[in-house]
């Protein structure tokens, strides 16, 4: 049988220990070397970039558009899933928190299942991250498309800017403001007349004291200067606009107790999709924070332990309250710039954010949403990548197709809808793509030295083809996306006179149970023709495939799977000299 290739066996091992393996978090790795100056150099960068998430917390919790989701339950969520997420993840440096993907989800959850039901999907997300890692799916998380991703980013963001208008603009709106993005602009057009410009002033303040800290002090926390600044000159001037304490109230000094509310179980079924959808977002989002990590570091993350890490903060979170945290790029990369060394700095950051809450919480109340609003506005626009955006519509046409595809139905239907419809469309074309490259084709002349030309790219030597001897070459996976063009290619080059058949599947990488199938028939299909059918060049995969199918084998004969081409013209000429010395059957007078 065609021997396992060496190059094969190591890519194997290398991905089975360096991807799939399980290993401890990276906190305890961390601790064996650590020391005063290590230390120091994470409480800088944890006490900065929790300086930095205070804002962003309480503006995703504000994004979601739920009245029971108030900025207590994003700082919450930064506290409990942030810290947990450093304490257990597979990254050295990777931040955790409410982030902009998740906006939509929890105000649809939330919207149609109350905050007991968003609670019951965070837990089950939670579940699932960690089976995710357990069954070490770190590394298919990675094969996502990206035009998918991408799509499916921009369109958070569009959505998000959408939800924030009305805080921008100071718009007095009775009631809620409807969640479908036809009807939320609707709504908004019909009291644009109710514009509270002091707010927009706010707003526009906000975003324009962010960009020039960024650009002046691009180390400072510059969405908390503009947040800060902002809420100073509304209380100086008495400023009309609505703030935090107005609409939500006084926060709470302090973490909750932990506690399982009670949950309708009967909507369990129809959460387990959303939560699936949360839980993609969170392994995508956080394994993406990580290889951002990993490039800015030069240090390697471990994708199975991080998944689980995320599992275990998202389920603390939901205890306490809160709503789906995963890794958060931006904040990640914050604290790489501000000098952390080890994931103390991710459990420094969260026990910041606890102390802010105990001890200026009560101050927050004060904070004006507008500039809230503003700050939210650049996010969006970061989140939106329009130069990634662009730069892919002017690629191939169905990459193109499928990120607009998944774009359009993130912002007009459904998240959820948006990722299986992506995915789906995405795979289509690569099963497409991969059927291409797929190919049957005769080259028994070619062998022999008829088509000098062709040689070459064929083998190094000629051999001598029988007559009666018919060989293809099957080159590209032979699955179910490939087995028509077999069918078609084979069939029209079958000639009356061949008695063997010699299939080539040296360039065969995988096989399917439809590929598998298709060679069954065509097996028959040589019987019934008296015809013997070969197989040579069998890789690993296909031959393990073939050889658990044992009427197949048994049928086939495992002497006539060769190891290469030069062994099964030999075997042909064996079985032509059995012919020759096997008499001939009497037949009566």
């Amino acid at each position: 049988m065609n021997p396992t290739n060496s190059l094969y066996r190591g890519a194997r091992r290398e991905y089975s220990a360096g991807y799939t393996a399980m290993h401890a978090p990276s906190l305890f790795k961390s601790l064996r070397t650590y020391d005063r100056k290590t230390f120091f150099a994470d409480l800088t960068a944890g006490l900065t970039v929790g300086v930095v998430a205070l804002p962003l917390a309480m503006a995703f919790a504000i994004a979601c558009g739920i009245q029971e989701i108030t900025p207590s339950t994003g700082l919450i969520t930064a506290v409990v899933a942030g810290f947990m997420i450093s304490l257990l993840g597979g990254s050295k440096f990777q931040i955790g928190g409410p982030t902009g993907a998740f906006v939509v989800l929890i105000a649809g959850v939330a919207g149609s299942f109350g905050m007991s039901g968003l609670i019951l999907c965070t837990l089950l997300a939670g579940l699932f991250l960690i089976l995710f890692g357990v069954f070490r799916m770190g590394a298919l998380i990675k094969f996502i498309p990206y035009p998918v991703t991408t799509g499916f980013t921009s369109g958070i963001a569009v959505t998000i800017f959408c939800t924030q208008i009305k805080d921008l603009l100071g718009l007095n709106i009775p009631g809620a403001v409807p969640a479908e993005f036809v009807s939320k602009w609707g709504c908004y057009f019909q009291y644009i007349d109710t514009v509270n410009y002091w707010a927009v002033g706010v707003s526009l303040l906000t975003i324009g004291v962010i960009l020039f800290t960024k650009r002046v002090l691009p180390k400072a926390p510059f969405m908390l200067v503009g947040m800060l600044v902002s809420t100073i000159v509304c209380q100086a001037f008495n400023l009309p606009v609505e703030t935090i304490g107005s609409r939500f109230g006084e926060l709470p000094q302090g973490l909750p107790m932990p506690e399982l509310p009670s949950f309708d179980w009967a909507q369990l079924p129809d959460l387990i999709k959303p939560a699936f959808v949360i839980a993609l977002l969170a392994a995508i989002e956080s394994l993406l924070s990580a290889s951002v990590a990993d490039g800015m570091t030069g240090s390697r993350h471990h994708p199975n332990t991080e998944l689980i890490g995320q599992g275990v903060g998202n389920i603390a979170a939901a205890l306490f309250g809160g709503i789906p945290a995963t890794g958060a790029i931006a904040r990640t990369a914050t604290n790489i710039r501000a000098g952390a060394k080890t994931p103390v700095s991710g459990l420094i950051h969260a026990v910041t954010l606890l102390l802010i809450l105990m001890l200026a919480g009560q101050y927050a109340a004060v904070v004006p949403l507008p500039a809230l609003a503003g700050i939210l506005v650049l996010v969006c626009w970061n989140m939106a990548e329009v130069s990634t955006f662009t730069h892919l519509l002017t690629g191939p046409r169905q990459d193109a197709a499928v990120l607009v595809i998944t774009f359009i139905l993130t912002v007009l239907i459904d998240l959820v809808v948006a990722v299986e419809v992506g995915v789906v469309l995405a795979a289509l074309l690569f099963i497409g793509r991969m059927a291409k490259i797929s190919n049957v084709e005769t080259i028994s002349r070619e062998l022999e030295g008829e088509d000098p030309e062709e040689v070459p790219s064929r083998s190094r030597y000629l051999r001598h083809v029988p007559e009666n001897v018919e060989i293809f070459d099957v080159q590209g996976p032979f699955f179910f996306g490939a087995v028509e063009k077999f069918k078609d290619n084979v069939f029209r080059n079958m000639e009356d006179h061949i008695e063997y058949v010699l299939l080539r599947m040296r360039l065969v990488p995988a096989l399917d149970a439809s590929g598998l199938h298709v060679l069954e028939d065509f097996l028959a299909y040589c019987r019934r023709h008296n015809i013997t059918l070969l197989l040579c060049g069998v890789q690993k995969q296909p031959f393990k495939v073939i050889r658990r199918d044992s009427p197949f084998m048994q049928e086939l004969h495992a002497e006539n799977i060769c190891e290469n081409i030069d062994a099964a013209l030999a075997r042909i000429a064996e079985l032509e000299k059995e012919k020759e010395t096997t008499p001939a059957p009497q037949v009566d007078a």
